[in-house]
Order: C-alpha cells, then structure tokens, then sequence
C-alpha cells in the first residue's frame, strides 16, 4: 500500500461533506440579502401583476352561448378588449418586476 502524501490527504478530506450540516433536523441557514436574485421589491411587484392578470382573466368572463339562442353579450367590449388588456398589462407588468432594479450595491458600485 503505498504512502499518500499531506497534499492528496487533505484533498481527500476537503471533499468530506461537513457533519454539522448534514445532521437530520437541523436548522437551515438563511439566505443573506445579498446573494438572493431578487429582493422583496420585486415578489411584491409580482404579487400586484399577479393580481391585476387575475383581475383581467375575470373581466373576460360571462355566460356563454347555450346553443338555444343568440347571447350578443358575448361581444360585450368588457369582454373582448378590456379584460385581454388588462391581463395583458398584468402580464408586462410582471416582466417589469422580476427585471426591476435592487436597491442595494452591486459588487461593480464597491469597486469604484
């Protein structure tokens, strides 16, 4: 059995996943602010979209055409222009918060 030298020891032992971080039941670290790809800005941001492309999608609805009769309600400008464009907004406006700027300094900002 051949000899391992100190360097292809601690090579070894530097890949060992560290046994207080495994343990079943522990406490999961946190994120830190800094390294998370959005802030809480922009879940917000998102939440309101959300809302307005729900609020969009209900605006298109209504009874439908039952086959016995001619419903005109059908065409009802609620119906085919405000609602699509309301969820249509919701749906840029969601675009436009997830790509909203954080607040906090950008490694580039530190180094000047």
């Amino acid at each position: 059995m051949a000899h391992k030298s100190n360097r292809e020891q601690n090579n070894v032992t530097a890949h060992k996943p560290d046994r207080e971080r495994v343990k079943v039941g522990a406490e999961i670290e946190k994120e830190s602010a800094s390294t998370r790809a959005l802030d809480k800005i922009n879940f917000l941001l998102m939440a309101a979209s959300a809302v307005v492309i729900v609020i969009g999608f209900l605006l298109m609805l209504g009874s439908g055409n039952d086959g016995s009769e001619f419903n005109p309600d059908i065409f009802s400008t609620r119906r085919i222009i405000v609602g699509p464009t309301i969820a249509f907004l919701g749906f840029i406006a969601m675009g436009v918060a997830i790509m909203w700027p954080s607040r906090r300094k950008t490694e580039t900002e530190d180094v000047k």
